[in-house]
């Protein structure tokens, strides 16, 4: 059995190194080589993995995942604001797309049922498929992408209510069927969901916080995998879906202190698994069908596609989108998607569907996949360059590849100061800024500064990180600045990290990210400001500077007992109290250090000598 498994496994592996780097460098994506890679080691041509099914069953867990990272990324404030276009877009769209495809089922001979079945199943999209065309071009927070991960997340959720109905669809009726045993899956189904909810929103955090506390990394990444398989084999238990359970893992988690590290640890099994899961699709293909009925098929898969297309084109036209939006939306959904297998294989199981219809369909939605990331690249080069905005935005640019010792990202205030001290020395240095105007007005004045997001490894390369010394994060925002954190350490190990903390939570991130030379930008200022304050009291400055010089590592040790607490909220506050007493000691103990102030005098030291 042990034997069987890693022969199995070396031969996804050698699939996915061989065929998988050849298809991407032809222009065509990972999504296309990994279902190539399936098609040859399937049944269909060479047989290597006979057992496509069981596979694919398994590779499941690469959706879960996936819904789990997408959860993280995604805050409930900002899933509130995208609650119009998920519910109003995605339901006008599936409307659209289900009465179109319906139509042309009954046409071609099927019973109303079995055609409202077919129509919904196909006019499903592919969530892993799209998402990751998606992330390859950087156009997840696109406009197009906005909308397009709104309808996929409509269309999970949609999916859900009519796998549960299919059984019942089966009867002529279905109040032949009853109603109480819908009821009893409805109540047990809403149950599970708002028990996962309140039970992870109120234990979540404390178990992470237990993970924490025992510094042990293995420790934390298999909390992480816990969560996320225990989230879905609860919906799945009850009937839901299970990359649902995790997709709600992840938001709920989405605001907490663990999030970059959740996501760190998650993230290789997320892309294994995921790159499984099209190889698995690419073996359940049925090519000697294709071989057999090519006309047939071909022209079912074509029409599937143009009419995806035309209902995604006309519903986001209807919805208000713009041409250039609903063009792309057209080509990047136009395809069926995992979850019509799950519908077109329960439909066939319930005598709903023919069992040969069952395959000839399949085989269409595994088609309509593999052509998508070709159409999709086909749309960007010919269809995009017709459809310029006026003011377009703006591509990033491209530093020069003059290996410079110093990367700075970010040239806000905080990076701006740096550069001057930089450039006084005849120091070279390269400027990542990811604000567009703001990079505008800098360089009107002579700085080289170009526009670009840091987090981005391509990018980083070419200003020269892998010959770079030093990258100074000079981000002011909290999630981007360890988004560079985490993604430089693991790709450039040798640069040394310079960072900016905005307050001492980002300080306590960037220190358990690895990060010992940082700065919290308040803390010089303040502390500066605080000795002119007691010269102005009347203290001698340089009892006035000897107490800041003593209160500089007293709260930098403070700030290292706070990190051994970090995630406790009650342990830190106990610490923060702990160090008051602790500076009013030390202050009381030290003889150089003045604990009352002086009456005011008509001859007060002077400012800011």
């Amino acid at each position: 059995m042990a034997i069987d498994l890693l022969y199995n496994v070396l031969i996804f592996l050698a699939a996915a190194v061989l065929i998988v780097p050849l298809i991407k460098r032809l222009g065509l994506g990972e999504v296309l080589g990994y279902l190539v890679a399936g098609v040859m080691i399937g049944p269909s041509v060479l047989g290597l993995v006979p057992d496509a099914a069981a596979v694919l069953q398994f590779s499941q867990v690469g959706i879960v995942f996936l819904l789990f990272v997408i959860g993280l990324e995604l805050k409930p404030s900002r899933l509130k604001l995208m609650r119009k276009a998920v519910f109003g877009f995605g339901s006008l769209q599936v409307a659209v797309t289900t009465g179109l495809l319906t139509g042309l089922a009954l046409a071609a001979g099927l019973s109303p049922t079995a055609a409202l079945v077919v129509g919904f199943s196909l006019g499903l999209c592919s969530t892993p498929l799209v998402l990751q065309l998606l992330g390859e071009r950087c156009e997840l927070t696109s406009r197009h992408g906005r909308y397009a991960f709104a309808l996929l997340l409509f269309q999970d959720l949609a999916a859900i209510p009519v796998l549960a109905l299919i059984p019942m669809l089966a009867a002529d009726s279905l109040l032949a069927a009853g109603l109480m045993p819908l009821l009893q899956e409805l109540l047990v189904a809403v149950g599970a969901f708002a028990g996962l909810i309140i039970g992870g929103r109120y234990l979540l955090r404390p178990l992470f916080r237990f993970a924490a506390a025992t510094r042990s990394r293995e420790v934390f990444a298999g909390t992480a995998l816990l969560v996320v398989i225990g989230a879905a084999l609860l919906m799945e238990l009850v009937g839901l879906s299970m990359a649902l359970g995790a997709f709600i893992a992840g938001v709920l988690l989405a605001d907490s202190e663990y999030r970059h590290s959740i996501e760190a640890d998650i993230e290789p099994f997320r892309g294994l698994l995921l790159g499984l899961f099209f190889m698995a699709v690419g073996m359940t293909a049925q090519i000697g069908l294709l071989a057999e009925r090519p006309g047939l098929i071909l022209g079912l898969t074509g029409a599937l596609l143009v009419a995806k297309w035309l209902s995604v084109v006309v519903a986001a036209k209807a919805y208000g989108t713009g041409w250039r939006a609903s063009l792309n939306l057209g080509a990047l959904l136009s395809q069926g998607g995992e979850f019509g297998f799950v519908l077109l294989t329960a439909a066939g199981a319930a005598a709903l569907l023919d069992p040969a219809l069952v395959g000839l369909l399949v085989l269409v939605v595994s088609l309509s996949m593999a052509a998508t990331p070709v159409l999709f690249q086909a749309h960007a080069r010919l269809v995009r360059p017709l459809f310029k905005a006026r003011k377009a935005r703006r591509d990033f640019d491209r530093p020069p590849e003059t290996a410079p010792q110093i990367i700075i990202a970010g040239f806000g205030r905080f990076g701006q100061i740096m550069g001057r001290a930089l450039q006084g020395l005849k120091i070279p240095y390269t400027v990542l800024d990811i604000n567009a105007d703001h990079v505008e007005f800098v360089r009107r004045y002579g700085n080289e500064v170009y526009f670009g997001d840091a987090s981005r490894l391509d990018l980083l390369e070419a200003a020269g990180a892998d010959q770079a010394r030093v990258l100074v994060v000079a981000v002011g925002d909290i999630e981007a600045s360890m988004r560079i954190v985490h993604r430089v350490r693991r790709r450039f190990p040798h640069l040394r990290l310079y960072a900016r903390a905005r307050n001492r939570y980002h300080a306590q991130l960037l220190m358990r990210a690895g990060v010992t030379d940082l700065v919290r930008e308040l803390l010089p200022a303040s502390l500066e400001l605080t000795r002119e304050v007691l010269v102005g009291l009347g203290i001698p400055r340089d009892q006035a500077q000897h107490t800041i010089d003593t209160f500089r590592p007293h709260d930098e040790r403070a700030l290292l007992r706070q990190l051994e607490a970090f995630g406790n909220e009650k342990q830190q506050i106990q610490t923060l109290q702990a160090a008051a007493r602790e500076l009013e000691e030390l202050y009381e103990a030290d003889e150089d250090i003045a604990t009352t102030v002086n009456e005011p005098t008509e001859e007060a030291p002077p400012r800011g000598t």
